[in-house]
């Protein structure tokens, strides 16, 4: 099956952003978008490729490097800090978007937030990590001009 193209790249002195959509998904925030997130949460040198997926390949993905048998919402791969791939399921997101009452593009804006801080280490295996990692999307997407994701 062919891929709708979406490739981009924007660079700014050490960072670089790659946006791939093999989801062929409806109601995708505009490449800019995920840009703007992708810049808001990055520190330091950052190269990065943002990829929207189908859920057969969320699924697999899920499957093949965390044991879990289903589409989930995002999946980070951190090779290094700052360097990694982020990919992204828009049937989960508008799913979740609905179930939760958001509107669709902030939950886009935190998931790519999210996925953007475990690229830059943070964690929440632990209720300190998870803590620590939750004020900073908050402290991002406020200034993105997006409400706090964890108040329903």
């Amino acid at each position: 099956m062919p891929m709708k193209s979406m490739r981009s790249e924007t660079r700014r002195r050490d960072l670089r952003v790659g946006l791939q959509d093999a989801s062929r998904a409806r109601n995708v925030p505009a490449q800019a978008r995920f840009r703007k997130w992708v810049l808001a949460a990055a520190k330091g040198p950052t190269q990065v490729t943002v990829r929207l997926v189908g859920a057969a390949e969320a699924s697999r993905l899920n499957f093949a490097y965390r044991g879990k048998d289903y589409a989930t919402n995002v999946l980070t791969f951190a090779y290094e800090p700052g360097l990694g791939d982020i990919v992204l399921c828009p049937s989960v997101i508008a799913r979740e978007a609905r179930e939760q009452g958001k509107p669709l593009e902030s939950h886009y804006a935190h998931l790519t937030v999210h996925a953007m801080l475990h690229l830059r280490g943070y964690g929440h295996a632990r209720a300190t990590e998870a803590a620590r990692m939750e004020r900073a999307e908050i402290r991002i997407l406020r200034a993105l001009g997006h409400a706090n994701p964890y108040v329903a």
